[in-house]
């Protein structure tokens, strides 16, 4: 039998530590990887193109657990991909995070006692660029402490030079075609950043407030008047009707008919809108169109007049009341007091829960505006994005979400694009001395003399730009030709509407452009083929993770303490399409252990000589495998192997991460480390020795390469040593292996599996030291087809062969697949008989029950007319056996008495 060649440059088991320590090797690999190329994709390449674009953090940011999983998932995918021979470029970038970055750098000047205002906008713009290159790169170390894959020569972000350029250029190409228009309409307010905000921007929380009840019109009960509510009384200053239910006899003849204001000099008209509830409340509701969505579209079906009454602060403005220029809550208590004052305050709930949107970035409540906005029209661009789905251009990933994505883009809402910010890319529209209007391309000069609007885009307006503006669009590149459309989309469902449904449309837009022509010869009229969306990370209690709660967990935490490998491997091992997945530190310390065995595992191969050189898989094939020569033990191995490679495959393909962390977990835990390993032990002693380590070598070889994608590192020190090879990240992903698991050598090596555990758990109940060695000898081995585990059986059930004048004084009956087979011990008075009498009488209880069950499933006659035969037979076989199991366990019983 051939041995296997160990290259001479390997010095196995004797240049590994003794113990793995992630810490202290993880920043040396991935530098060498980077070093090395090997994540810089090659467009001229030739291979098949794969690629991925990093959603891009913003650059005010840190990376937190959502972000960690979203990396690892993006880095499994590329990473197998390019073992597999694809050309692979996953992109990495940040986004310049407007309203973030600007309120960081702002909150800088502030400690000086500065405001923007002091700088004036060029300055202050310098100024954020200034802290963008001291300070905007934690995310970017980080990515490198969880082994991100990423092609670092291709970093981008958004305010970058080619990235301005297309952003102005599809502005002008979608203001060109009429879907940018300029409209006053209601915003998200914030009265702290004065800016709109986007509905992404917006947390709604439950508040203590008030609610209340205050009356328009006579004092007098008898003259005409109605009762109103509301959780800001403030916004009546800005009321102009007061709307009723059509249907609502209390009210038919007050419509049509108009009430005093009690402080503005105006009119209050009541109206019928079907959107009032007749239920809720007196029937009546105030209508302040300028401060409340529902109340703007009453407003425009009614033509009613829009008042704004706050400043871009949050003051009271322009009503001539005596309530100008006070800050809204304390109008508010004013106001409630003015009003009571006169008599009109019904009733006040105090407290009263309510949900109010808070400004996620600020922290204050939003208030809904009336403001001069720009605008995309984007009833065609959403059809585009909803009928690429239909249309299978774009696959979502789990198909069950598509009702959600549906359910977004046939229903979406005109998109306010600016904001009223210096930093961000400033919005290309000139504006001329007498109000004229021109859209300036990036190829184009403006007007002289003419002023530039002063708001700035929002960010998710440059960033649906991502999938390609990040290629060099609108240049034809050879990105663009290679790499685009893009391959997958990977991103948490939370975020689907409003960053994914903004990219579709996009792409969708520039993607028929005879001058772009993206994708070349691969087409490209999305901007990604696929989008995988998986779940939220919620702590091991199942609870969102947030900073309130104070259960959030950092994921360099993590990585100092147990190691990136474990940090990945854990969230892989909980992400599912579409589903939510806990984590805790026990989760973590699990992965860490695992990557330790592994490590242990490995160690014990090479200091057996279990080693081979890149690429000689089919040598040792021929070699070994072939021979017939090998165990079962060996033979189950290695079928038990493909399956696995085979599943791990499967579950990729489909995304499904937990499946494949799963399978890959139990294989190499359970069953090689367990259970091949410990057989190995038995079998390097003997004439086995030499295809034993050939299975270890190609065992280790396939599994370490199958890992590589979730735990890069450990993966990576390990595999170099077993094959001297230059890096795993390089290597061929494992193929198919034509080893198809021999039935017969695995049914054995579960029987043996099933007799050591039963002869391992009767020494445990007896209080037997694990390492006592004890006389034994087995009966019916040969009718049970084991006669070949013998050995095995002995060696990790620790038993010895019986000496002569051998008197059993305990026993194990054991059912397997082909008989029973018993083992009889010699333990010279140290059983304890007492707790065999505990151990039998607990197999007898469940023998009788499952003797119970079958037996009423058996004596149903309704069961019998309805299951198949096969699924009867089962149970009667089932029956059979429990039947003997009461009649073996009463016998032994009695023995012992």
């Amino acid at each position: 039998m051939t041995a296997i060649s160990k290259p001479a440059e390997q010095d196995g088991a004797a240049e590994l530590p003794k113990t793995w320590d992630p810490g202290a090797v993880e920043a040396e690999l991935y530098q060498g990887w980077v070093d090395a190329g090997y994540f810089t994709a090659d467009p001229t390449s030739g291979k098949p193109p794969y690629s991925i674009v990093l959603p891009p953090p913003n650059v005010t940011g840190s990376l937190h657990m959502g972000h960690a999983l979203d990396h690892t998932l993006m880095d499994v995918l590329t990473r197998r991909k390019r073992m597999q021979g694809y050309e692979v470029l996953w992109l990495p970038g940040m986004d310049h995070a407007g309203i973030a970055t600007q309120s960081v750098v702002e909150k800088q000047l502030a400690v000086d006692g500065k405001t923007k205002e002091d700088f004036g906008r060029e300055l202050f713009v310098d100024r954020v660029w200034d802290w963008k290159r001291e300070s905007g790169g934690t995310i970017g170390w980080q990515m490198r402490a969880i082994g991100d894959g990423v092609d670092w020569s291709r970093d981008r972000f958004t305010m970058d030079d080619g990235l301005s350029r297309a952003v102005r250029t599809i502005f002008k190409r979608l203001y060109d075609a009429g879907l940018i228009y300029q409209a006053e309409r209601l915003v998200n307010w914030s009265p702290v950043l004065e800016t709109a905000i986007s509905d992404l921007e917006v947390k709604y929380e439950d508040v203590e407030g008030e609610l209340v009840s205050f009356r328009y019109g006579s004092m007098n009960d008898d003259e005409p008047h109605l009762v109103v509510a509301t959780t800001r009384v403030e916004t009546m200053l800005g009321d102009t009707a007061i709307a009723v239910h059509p249907d609502d006899d209390r009210y038919r003849h007050l419509v049509g008919t108009t009430l005093p204001h009690p402080f503005v000099d105006r009119d209050i008209v009541i109206v019928a809108d079907g959107h009032v509830d007749p239920e809720f409340g007196t029937g009546a509701v105030k209508v302040t169109p300028a401060h409340d969505p529902n109340d703007f579209e009453i407003g425009l079906r009614h033509n009613l007049p829009m008042p704004s009454i706050l400043d871009t602060k949050g003051r009271i403005t322009g009503t001539g009341t005596e309530f100008d220029g006070q800050d809204r809550f304390d109008a508010r208590v004013n106001i409630r007091k003015a009003l009571a004052a006169e008599g009109r305050v019904i009733e006040e709930k105090r407290p009263y829960l309510h949900s109010v949107g808070h400004s996620e970035r600020s922290g204050e409540p939003i208030e809904p505006m009336l403001s001069l906005q720009w605008w995309v029209k984007v009833e065609s661009l959403a059809t585009a994005a909803g009928d690429a789905v239909r249309n299978g251009d774009t696959v979502i990933h789990p198909k069950s979400l598509e009702p959600r994505w549906f359910g977004w883009v046939d229903d979406m809402h005109d998109w306010c694009i600016s904001r009223q910010l210096w930093w961000g890319h400033r919005i290309p529209i000139w504006h001329g001395p007498n109000g004229e209007k021109v859209c300036v391309g990036p190829d184009e000069t403006p007007p002289e003399g003419w002023e530039q609007d002063p708001d700035v885009l929002d960010t998710w307006f440059s960033s649906a730009l991502w999938p390609f503006s990040t290629m060099g669009w609108p240049d034809r590149t050879p990105e663009i030709e290679t790499f685009y459309p893009t391959t997958v989309l990977v991103t948490g469902y939370d975020i689907l509407f409003f960053w994914v449904a903004r990219m579709m449309m996009f792409g969708t837009f520039v993607g028929g452009d005879d001058v772009i022509t993206l994708g070349g010869t691969r087409g490209a009229q999305v901007p990604f083929e696929n989008v995988f969306l998986h779940g939220l990370i919620r702590d091991e209690f199942g609870r969102k993770m947030s900073k309130s709660k104070g259960n959030g967990i950092d994921p360099l935490d993590w990585v100092e303490q147990f190691g990136a490998d474990a940090l990945r491997f854990t969230l892989a091992r909980g992400a599912s399409p579409g589903g939510d997945l806990s984590i805790g530190d026990d989760a973590a310390r699990a992965s860490r252990n695992f990557a330790t065995k592994l490590f242990n595992a490995t160690r014990f191969a090479l200091m057996n000589g279990a080693a081979m050189s890149p690429g000689e898989e089919q040598k040792i094939l021929s070699a070994h495998f072939r021979t017939g020569e090998l165990t079962d033990a060996d033979r189950w191995i290695l079928g038990r192997l493909e399956e696995v490679r085979a599943e791990v495959d499967s579950a990729l393909d489909d995304y499904e991460f937990s499946r494949a962390c799963e399978a890959l977990y139990h294989f190499a835990w359970d069953e090689f480390c367990d259970w091949y390993l410990e057989l190995a032990k038995v079998q390097l002693g003997g004439a086995d020795a030499a295809h034993t380590t050939a299975v270890l070598a190609f065992v280790l070889d396939a599994l370490l390469r199958l890992l590589h994608p979730v735990m890069p590192f450990v993966t990576e020190t390990l595999w170099k040593k077993v094959t001297g090879g230059e890096s795993v990240v390089v290597a061929e992903w494992p193929q198919p292996s034509g080893i198809a698991l021999d039935a017969v050598a695995a049914q054995r090596i579960t029987d043996m599996q099933k007799l050591v555990t039963e002869v391992r758990r009767f020494r445990s109940d007896q209080g037997l030291n694990d390492r006592q060695r004890v006389p034994a000898r087995l009966v019916g081995v040969e009718a049970a087809d084991l006669a070949s585990q013998v050995p095995a059986v002995a060696a990790l059930a620790w038993l010895t062969e019986p000496a002569e004048g051998f008197a059993p004084s305990a026993s194990v009956e054991v059912r397997l697949s082909r008989g029973t087979v018993v083992v009889e011990l010699d333990t010279s008075g140290t059983v304890d008989v007492a707790a065999e009498r505990r151990r039998l009488e607990k197999d007898l209880a469940a023998a009788e029950k499952e003797l119970a069950q079958t037996a009423g499933k058996l004596g149903n006659a309704e069961f019998l007319a309805k299951a198949p035969d096969a699924v009867v037979d089962k149970i009667r076989t089932r029956q059979q056996i429990a039947r003997e199991e009461v009649e073996r366990i009463t016998a032994r019983l009695a023995d012992l008495a």
